[in-house]
């Protein structure tokens, strides 16, 4: 949902992101694949194809692959 705020765990790091989902999607359910945009609130150093999960109150509620980075 807009404004949705969990933590990326990069390898041994984590930081919390903004989550943008697509246009006309509102929320995300379990087994669903979206392709999202997330800003970071904090920079961390990542390359495309980077791994990452999503967590949530101690659980991973999702995982992911960098597809792109922008600065």
């Amino acid at each position: 949902f807009k404004g949705y705020r969990p933590q990326f765990y990069f390898r041994t790091t984590d930081v919390t992101g903004v989550v943008q989902l697509p246009e006309g999607v509102e929320m995300v359910m379990p087994g669903d694949n979206v392709t999202i945009s997330v800003e970071l609130i904090t920079p961390v150093a990542m390359d495309k194809g980077l791994r990452f999960a999503i967590r949530e109150g101690g659980r991973t509620v999702g995982a992911g692959t960098v597809s792109e980075v922008i600065d």
